[in-house]
């Protein structure tokens, strides 16, 4: 349902043009353009089964664009159960149950991939490390 419009390129798009006749197709975008195109969609819908991260998936949330993918690696690993995408085998259902997600909820979520909350986790990550050592040399030094 509605209008269809893809951004980016490469060596499929001839395939994707003449498969999807009424779909438009933007081309590559970056910066303020890309960013407009994610905040102007309804849904991101996210087809691919393979991308293991799936930074795309952060950049739509950031502008308050909900997600509609299929339940694989990548998308369950930034998502995973928060109310803010719709992971289904079906990218149909996926989209129509995107499509009425919270807009503010989506960029909420985003805000958790910060550079600040990035930072953040990852001097938290750090300190468990240095914690490790220490608790288990300490162990090692206690009489039994």
């Amino acid at each position: 349902p509605g209008s269809k419009m893809l951004v980016g390129d490469g060596p499929r798009l001839e395939h994707l043009r003449k498969r999807h006749p009424t779909a438009h197709f933007a081309g590559a975008m970056f910066g303020e353009d890309l960013a407009k195109a994610y905040a102007a969609a309804d849904c991101f819908v996210f087809p691919s089964r393979t991308d293991t991260f799936g930074l795309v998936l952060i950049e739509a949330l950031a502008a308050g664009t909900p997600v509609a993918a299929y339940p694989v690696q990548g998308p369950l690993d930034v998502i995973g159960t928060a109310p803010v995408a719709v992971l289904d085998e079906d990218l149909r259902a996926a989209c129509l149950g995107a499509v009425r997600l919270s807009r503010a909820e989506a960029r909420e979520f985003a805000l958790g991939f910060s550079w600040g909350a990035c930072t953040r986790q990852f001097l938290s990550n750090l300190a468990l490390e240095e914690e490790v050592p220490a608790a288990v040399e300490k162990r090692a030094v206690e009489p039994v």
